[in-house]
């Protein structure tokens, strides 16, 4: 095992070339999360609460085609290799959704207006996005066995993520001013960021190599016959998830990570209501972004130093979670600058867990061979697609709900002090919550002693 865990399977390049697929899942998953409800409820006149419920009913979808989608790429053999043909083609489905999502026709009625916003986003999420974003990560467990490349490859890839997300985030108010406004200027927006998608996506694809099975197996503690892990269906996938509960841990705060950020993304209303300036999402942004950019730089060299992930990702988010504190009260204290200064302290606590996430799952992958004799990396990865789709939906349509019930007015120039209050709850409140209950979780999930003391235990 020491040889395996020695061995280097990537250079350089390849580990940029695949960080860089993240652009694409970016220009995706930062314009909806932080300007899809805004552009619906201000631009094209939908009502934030049914915009909510349609969100949620699309997130019924997602967790089937998840595990679907999963199972699909691990039965999956071919010249490219499992994954790398999900995450080529179903690229162009998301791109096509996207732009469809800002095309909705102006002249039709409420209710085909609600019903084309529907379709095209399930479609999205549920179809396309899925079969990309589960190959995607699932490549972690594919083009490298060694655990630190895991790492390297995780924080550079949500290097390239989050300064996408920023960089969407700060030009994209901008970039529909500077086409006219309006929703013909949101659908030049989206094509633009649809074609960088594409291309960003495609090149990440050719970048790297998966390894044969031959290369996966070789030197592993647990034997397994030929073919073994084809045999299993949707519902036995199911199974050896819901049966590591390292799995479920996981999922569980991917999908609070993911509800976060789309709580901070909906900061676009906090900071046009309460703030006074749309702008200032952007420079939320960048403090949000850039030390965690810095974190993930240190994360491959500190998960060295503590010996493993668990510590750190502990020690991470408990200091994420009393910076995320340090803004609540920063935020009633109408202090902008120690908003930010909180901000990024949370971001750089936060940043270890971003990056070593893919390694964690890939750990969580081996937990499952260990204990069951069968590889499912793609649908073991079917937590981060779910974890990005269902929390990021629910915290749209989360933020579309109490939006609606706090009163809010697509719009207006003054809102009612309920819905100040709200804007409060939504971004300076929930934050720090979902930072606690991840913190609370990561208490208990440690697979890597786990996994080493599986392999002790087979190796009397």
């Amino acid at each position: 095992m020491s040889q395996n865990k020695e061995k280097t399977y990537l250079k350089w390049y390849n580990k940029i070339g695949y960080g860089s697929g993240d652009i694409a899942g970016n220009v995706v998953y930062a314009l909806l999360s932080a300007f899809v409800m805004i552009f619906l409820t201000d631009t094209v006149g939908m009502n934030a609460g049914v915009v909510g419920t349609l969100i949620a009913m699309s997130k019924l979808f997602d967790g089937v085609s998840d595990i679907f989608f999963g199972s699909l790429i691990d039965k999956t053999n071919s010249k490219m290799g499992k994954a790398r043909p999900w995450m080529l083609y179903g690229y162009f489905g998301c791109a096509i959704c996207l732009v469809a999502i800002f095309c909705i026709p102006a002249n039709a009625s409420p209710t085909a207006q609600y019903a084309w916003f529907f379709i095209a986003y399930t479609l999205l999420n549920a179809g396309f996005y899925t079969a990309n974003n589960i190959a995607y990560s699932a490549l972690t467990a594919l083009i490298t066995k060694n655990n630190h490349e895991r790492v390297q490859m995780g924080s550079i890839r949500f290097m390239f993520a989050f300064g996408t997300s920023m960089l969407i985030q700060t030009i994209t108010v901008g970039l529909v001013a500077r086409f006219g406004g309006g929703a013909a200027a949101w659908r030049t927006v989206a094509i633009i960021y649809a074609i960088v998608g594409v291309i960003s996506n495609t090149l990440s694809v050719m970048s790297v190599r998966e390894l044969s099975p031959e290369e996966l197996a070789e030197g592993e503690d647990v034997q397994q016959d030929e073919g073994l892990e084809e045999k299993y269906n949707l519902i036995d996938a199911f199974k050896l998830l819901v049966q590591n509960k390292y799995y479920l841990m996981i999922c569980a705060s991917y999908i609070l990570m993911q509800i976060y950020t789309a709580t901070l993304n909906m900061g676009i209303y906090y900071m046009t209501y309460v703030l006074k300036n749309a702008n200032l999402l952007g420079v939320f942004s960048w403090a949000i972004n850039i030390p965690m950019i810095i974190g993930l730089l240190f994360t491959p060299s500190l998960v060295a130093r503590f010996g493993g992930m668990y510590k750190l990702n502990l020690m991470g988010y408990t200091l994420g979670t009393l910076g995320r504190l340090g803004v609540v009260i920063a935020g009633y204290m109408g202090s902008v600058p120690l908003m930010l200064a909180c901000t990024a302290l949370a971001a750089i606590g936060m940043s270890p867990l971003q990056g070593d996430m893919n390694a964690l799952i890939a750990t969580c992958s081996e937990y499952t061979y260990l204990t069951h004799g069968k590889r499912v990396d793609g649908t073991m990865y079917s937590c981060t697609s779910l974890g990005t789709k269902l929390g990021g939906g629910i915290g749209t349509a989360l933020a579309g709900w109490l939006l609606a019930f706090s009163g809010y007015v697509g719009g207006a120039a003054q809102q009612t002090a309920s819905t100040m209050n709200m804007l409060h709850i939504m971004y300076l409140w929930m934050p720090m919550i979902f930072n606690l209950l991840i913190t609370l979780i990561l208490t208990r999930l440690n697979v890597e002693k786990a996994n080493e003391d599986l392999r002790k235990h087979k190796a009397m």
